[in-house]
This record gives C-alpha cells, structure tokens and sequence, in this order.
C-alpha cells in the first residue's frame, strides 16, 4: 500500500516556521524580512506565480516589493532596476520572474544578483557551492523535495536515485542535493538509452521532464519513492503530472500526487530562501 506525501502538510508546517523566524528577525533588527519580485511582460503564468509569491509573503510576515516593467522594457531598465535592489538594504532576497521576454539577456539579468539576495539558487556561485557540497542558498523546487523526503522520515543515503530531466532548475541541483545526501545518483535525459530500464532500478524515482504521464508503471521499481515533479495537461485539459499516476500507485511505496505535491513546496522554500538570506544578512 502506497502513502501519499501530502506537499500541502508539509508546506504548511514549513510556513509556521517560516512565518516565526520573519517576526524573530523583525524583532531583533528593527525591519521586516524583505523580497523584491521583478516582473517584466504580461505573460499570464508568470502573473499567476506573482501573485502567489506576494501572497506567500503576507502569510509568512515577509514583505515584499513587487516591480512591474512593460514587455518592451529594455535590457539597461531592468539592469539598472535589479542593480539598484541589490544596493537596497531592505530587501534580502531578489527573485526575477523567468521566463523574460526574448529580446532581453536573461543570464546577464540574473549575474547581477548577489549570492546573498539569490533566492533562486540560481547563481554560478550558489550552485557552485551546491557542487561542493557547501552551505548555500539552493533552487527551491528540488530543495522542496528534499524537504518533503527528510519530514516523511524517508531514508537516502545508500540508496540508488534516479532523476529525468537535467534541466539547470530542477534536474542537475536535484541530483547534486541527493548526491550530497549520499545516494548513488544516475540523471536521465533524452538521448539516455535503456531509459526505462534503468528507472526501474532506482529506490527513488524523480521525474521532472514536463511530458505528461511519461513515467508508467513498467519504469518503477516495487517500493520505490516516486517524486512527480512534472506539471501539465492532459489530452482532456485536466492538470497532471510526469508520472502516470494510476498505474504507478500500486507498485511505490511512497508518491507525489499532482496538483498536491511538489508544486506547494516551491513558494514555501523561496520564502524559506529569503528568511535564511536575511538572518545571514546580519551575521556578515
């Protein structure tokens, strides 16, 4: 019998916590827990995502400083925005909302933001670290789901990991994290041959690919953990995920459902991010 890890439990529990540290921080300091979110364009999922980072804040005591740029901002405008955030010592954490408009240089974008402020875990020097397997600030998605791991109880080290997907967001930092557990880690992509094969070896199973019920009960091991990372829409518009869910339920020991799972932990772990970056603040 499977259990399902309920994300929006541990998100929860999470958020009270975070929620104490902001208002301990405030108390010693004299300020607020502060986040800067940039958003450039009206792309409608970007402002979805906003909106729940805003909202996120106000429920953990954090404040927040949202930015709005037209579309056609040019690349010198949200340079010179992003710069003078960095400079701002009441913000302590700076998220840009991805994806940009094409005519701007994300990379160039997100270079200027300082370790410090980078909540996003996104930085060459934070993943660096990351790599290293030293104290950083590290990309909330994959660090949500070692989150959820640690509060279920469910043991790594030792055990054979394998991750789909090795994308610079989830894929590669959420290999570099179980590696730093101690599990033995295989990443799987699209030019990986044998790719089902070698799913069904794994102990813990993580598909973040962004195909939709890719992952099918032939490609999981009997007590496997199953991660779903995935987020999409099936062929009747109904949100799912990248793992089958049905059919893969009756052979895992532990699942992710979708919507439910990892999804409410990532705005958990940037707030979780930004509380951590402002209690480093003040240690510097």
């Amino acid at each position: 019998m499977f259990k399902l890890i309920d994300g929006k439990a541990h998100s929860a529990a999470l958020r009270a916590q975070i929620k104490e540290r902001a208002c301990a921080f405030k108390a010693a300091n004299g300020n607020d827990v502060g986040l800067a979110v940039v958003l450039v364009g009206n792309d409608p999922a970007s402002q979805v995502y906003v909106r729940n980072k805003i909202k996120g804040c106000e429920e953990a005591g954090i404040k927040s400083f949202a930015y709005y740029l037209p579309g056609d901002a040019a690349q010198e405008e949200v340079e010179e925005l992003v710069c003078s955030l960095t400079e701002n010592g009441d913000i302590h954490g700076i998220l840009v909302q991805l994806p940009l408009p094409k005519h701007l240089d994300a990379d160039k974008i997100l270079k200027l933001i300082p370790k410090g402020k980078d909540v996003d875990g996104f930085c060459e020097e934070n993943i660096g670290n990351l790599c290293l397997n030293r104290d950083c600030l590290v990309a909330c998605t994959p660090n949500g789901v070692m989150q959820m791991l640690k509060r279920e109880g469910i043991e790594i080290k030792g055990k054979r990991a394998v991750v789909i997907g090795r994308s610079n967001i989830v894929g590669k930092p959420m290999a570099m994290l179980l590696l730093n557990a101690d599990a033995t880690v295989t990443v799987c992509h699209s030019k990986t041959q044998n790719l089902a094969k070698i799913c069904a070896e794994a102990d813990v199973l993580v598909a973040a690919i962004g195909k939709a019920k890719f992952v099918t009960a032939d490609m999981v091991k009997d007590g496997a953990v199953v991660i779903d990372v995935g987020m999409n829409r099936d062929a009747d518009g109904k949100l799912c995920g990248d793992v089958d869910f049905e059919s893969v339920k009756g052979k895992c020991s532990y699942i992710t459902p979708v919507p439910g799972g990892v999804g409410p932990m990532t705005i958990t772990m940037l707030l979780y991010n930004t509380v951590t970056a402002a209690e480093r603040s003040v240690r510097i």
